[in-house]
């Protein structure tokens, strides 16, 4: 059996297709035009690090079944060591809440992998 790698690897910037997939949720939650602006700001953010189980918990959401397809897939790229996209994440102020705009089965992924493991995003 190899080894894994001890850290995740990450690509220097956001795939381009995240960008739209953020686009698309934000719309479900602000007008379509704000989602355009906020994505527009993401595209020139700089990379920032949490740690994966602070981003769980900040965005109140429960880390997906290790089952999950989409899970699995970035599970086996991490533990390949293929470098995976960074997430794209978005404070929402007034709900004290951080929003995953992009990057959700990737953060389950890396949780699953290690809670602790730092995870490359950008925030808004």
């Amino acid at each position: 059996m190899a080894d894994k790698p001890t850290t995740v690897q990450w690509l220097d910037d956001c795939e381009e297709q995240d960008y739209p997939a953020a686009q698309s949720y934000l719309g479900l939650l602000t007008k379509f035009e704000d989602a355009e602006k906020i994505v527009n700001e993401l595209k020139t953010a700089t990379i920032s690090k949490f740690k994966a189980k602070d981003i769980l918990r900040a965005s109140g959401l429960k880390p997906l079944e290790d089952t999950n397809a989409h899970v699995v897939k970035d599970y086996k790229k991490i533990t390949k060591g293929e470098k995976i996209s960074p997430m794209l994440l978005v404070r929402d102020t007034l709900n004290g809440k951080v929003v995953v705009a992009d990057g959700y089965h990737r953060l389950c992924a890396v949780h699953a992998y290690n809670e602790d493991e730092w995870i490359s995003c950008k925030i808004y």
